[in-house]
């Protein structure tokens, strides 16, 4: 397979969030596709195979190392990037597990460009259950949350646990164990949790934890962002219709992820981001 990997959401040619895309003739089994993931070891590989008779539509899956994932926001960035960087600037139609929606490429002063239109998006409140054993996780206390947004379950394609803290440094200060994190989240059918840092009305710091897919953290978490516009949206937040989220600063992997979305409840989210080719093997 040719793999290519490449960062999304990369901030000024550095940093960003690392993706194996592999553009497929034909599709390839399930156990393959799992493979190649758990050997390239970013956390999550995307494999796109043309629908045929369909122009310009691809059949997508997402893989972290250790599982399938129903949508990946950063592996949607970098396979636009990918499609663009071969077919040309356009708009693809890209066939999810669960969902259909598109992504558009575009030349950018780092390489490529992506913006991609979520699946729907939709929050609730969170559980006791859930918060409870999110935050004995992370070494949450009450002391710690914003009031301003209130914890939640959040969809965008994929489900998130979401916690705003107001001190910088606490967000700064994520820990947590890797085994003890995987088995919460797979019981709660988790993605990834998102702690946020509300910098303004329109700027956000995030940092997102990933054990669900055997990864600690990840840089850069287009799903959550699309999942995080709609709550916001949902809770009457002054967004403006779009607002910048800075990830991955605490790991060294500065990114950056602007998002667009309408007043539309529960409408797609539109999350875009630079990609810059990191090498092919």
């Amino acid at each position: 397979m040719d793999i290519q990997r490449i960062a999304a959401f990369s901030a000024n040619g550095k940093g960003g969030n690392p993706a194996g895309v592999v553009l497929l003739d034909k599709a390839v089994p399930e156990e393959d596709m799992q493979k190649v993931a758990a050997e390239v070891g970013y956390s999550e590989t995307v494999f796109a195979v043309p629908v045929e008779g369909k122009d310009g539509s691809w059949r997508v899956r997402y893989f972290s190392p250790e599982s399938e994932v129903s949508f990946c926001g950063h592996a949607t960035i970098a396979l636009g990037a990918a499609l663009g960087q071969r077919n040309g600037s356009g708009t693809y139609k890209l066939d999810l597990n669960n969902a259909s929606i598109t992504v558009d490429a575009a030349p950018s002063g780092e390489g490529m460009a992506a913006t991609l239109a979520s699946p729907p998006t939709k929050s609730r409140a969170i559980t006791d259950d859930e918060s409870q054993d999110a935050m004995e996780l992370l070494g949450l206390t009450k002391d710690d949350l914003d009031v301003r947004l209130p914890p939640a379950r959040i969809h965008g394609g994929a489900d998130h646990l979401m916690f705003a803290l107001h001190d910088r440094a606490r967000l700064a200060a994520m820990t947590y164990s890797l085994d003890e994190g995987r088995d919460m989240m797979r019981q709660h059918k988790l993605v990834t949790i998102m702690l946020v840092h509300i910098e303004g009305d329109r700027v956000f710091s995030v940092r997102n934890a990933f054990a669900s897919g055997g990864v600690l953290e990840d840089p850069a978490t287009g799903a959550a962002a699309a999942a995080f516009a709609g709550y916001l949206r949902d809770r009457g937040w002054p967004h403006g219709k779009q607002f910048t989220i800075r990830q991955g600063e605490d790991m060294g992997a500065p990114s950056i992820i602007e998002v667009q979305l309408s007043s539309e409840a529960g409408s797609s989210v539109l999350v875009s981001g630079s990609a810059r080719l990191m090498q092919a093997v």
